[in-house]
């Protein structure tokens, strides 16, 4: 682990044309009482920061004070909303992917990367909301070659050679001994190692040092349980928990796999400061596609500021529909109607609304939070809708779909949960002309 910086080259020199900022705010990596800190201008610097770049005052609000990005596209919007709010940025540099096709056997392809990086680089380094450089994401999905690890070992070692200010990081996706190994031997000058983790998170800290990294860590990217990580339906859907049960599932984990690991953990970042459409659209997001708060927000304030937030988010404490015992077998018969029944409240007592919708199952999954095309609500299905219960008719094409509900107080704040259900096609005992025969879809459910 490379944490004394080597004497600038004359690499710095060539810098110069290259320079938008001159006062840099020294970030180092320190021991203090013996526990890996991050020292920002002379002071100690703790991460509660925030994957993405958007609704930013309300990272703010809550207590937030870094951002991270994934690449070079993102880095003036983010900067400047660094400048604008006080903010400190973790810089991604977007390291290509062998399972996007990119050949690290190609040595010209991975020398231009690397030239590529250098201007980056050279670029931003004297920024004074820098805090420290992301070097790749993920390159360890799904890939077979080892080189890539060679690839960010030569830009950690540029910026230790130009950038005596800001420490190295790279992200796994998740933790295996064999990652940790290569990292270990293959890239010296790394300074921090970054971890995207969900329902593993628990296992994080203990597995990090027996698998052989005995230094400073970062959880880079951390959330609700991933979507191949739960229960899954007789047809394949991920079963989604709701945002109450996601909201409780964040305040255990950030008090207990990140606070509570500052021996080796200098902070993290969660995901997603926005929102996407990855299996469903509201999995990963803190946001819905309105830009509207959603309850484990409220978890964080706490967390990170220390007390309860003056107006607090509704909450879910079921979403049924009639007669459906098994969550994981729900299948009902096209045409047919059904009620649903929620069970919602407010802690503040305000009044709520109600958003209710039915959406076809994402066909589109991705490996890796890559792009996934948004969705469009199924529309005429409604016979009723209220706070507490609706009544819909099951979609006449068969296949897989999720019903959803939102819940709303006054300010916005947001609660929402969705279930799984199959509608199957009818037959002469339903009533209908004649048998209707269609191929069930099932699903694949990718990391």
């Amino acid at each position: 682990m490379h944490l004394i910086y080597k004497t600038l080259s004359i690499l710095t020199l060539l810098a110069l044309p290259f320079l938008g900022w001159s006062q840099a705010i020294p970030v180092t990596v320190e021991k203090i009482d013996g526990k890996y800190t991050l020292v920002r201008g002379g002071k100690p610097y703790y991460i509660k920061g925030a994957g993405g770049k958007t609704q930013i005052e309300e990272l703010v609000r809550l207590g937030g004070n870094s951002i991270r990005t994934w690449g070079v596209n993102e880095a003036d919007e983010a900067f400047a909303l660094a400048e604008k709010y006080d903010l400190t940025v973790m810089m991604g540099l977007w390291v290509q992917h062998e399972r996007h096709g990119f050949d690290y056997n190609n040595e010209a392809a991975v020398k231009k990367q690397l030239e590529d990086f250098k201007k980056v680089i050279l670029k931003y380094k004297d920024h004074p909301n820098l805090l420290l450089w992301g070097i790749g994401n993920e390159v360890d999905l799904f890939y077979s070659n080892p080189k890539v690890w060679d690839a960010i070992q030569d830009i950690c070692k540029f910026i230790h050679e130009v950038d005596p200010n800001h420490p190295t990081s790279t992200v796994t996706a998740g933790l295996e001994a064999e990652e940790v190994v290569h990292i270990n031997n293959r890239v010296p000058d790394l300074d921090i190692y970054g971890i995207n983790t969900y329902g593993d998170i628990a296992k994080i800290s203990e597995n990090l040092y027996n698998f052989g990294w005995h230094g400073p860590y970062i959880v880079s990217e951390w959330g609700p349980n991933g979507h191949w990580e739960v229960d899954k339906t007789t047809w394949g859907a991920p079963i989604e928990q709701t945002s109450t049960e996601k909201a409780a599932s964040y305040a255990m984990r950030y008090k207990k796999y990140i606070e509570e690991q500052r021996e080796h953990c200098v902070g993290s970042y969660v995901f997603l400061w926005g929102q996407k459409q990855e299996t469903t659209s509201t999995w990963y997001g803190l946001f819905t596609d309105k830009g509207h708060p959603t309850e484990p927000l409220d978890e964080l304030y706490k967390a990170w500021q220390g007390s309860t937030p003056q107006n607090s988010s509704p909450t879910i404490d079921s979403l049924l529909i009639e007669g459906e015992k098994d969550p994981l077998n729900i299948r009902l018969t096209a045409g047919d109607k059904y009620k649903a029944n929620l069970f919602a409240s407010d802690p503040n007592n305000d009044n709520i609304k109600v958003k209710w919708l039915i959406y076809p199952e994402s066909m589109n999954t991705k490996a890796g939070g890559d792009f996934e095309s948004s969705l469009q609500p199924e529309l005429g299905l409604f016979i009723s809708r209220g706070d507490e219960k609706a009544t819909f008719r099951a979609p006449d094409e068969e296949g897989p779909y999720r019903l959803f509900v939102f819940v709303q107080d006054g300010d916005r704040r947001t609660a929402y949960a969705n279930i799984p259900f199959y509608s199957e096609p009818r037959t002469e005992a339903d009533g209908a002309l004649k048998p209707v025969r269609f191929k069930p879809r099932k699903l694949e459910v990718q990391r």
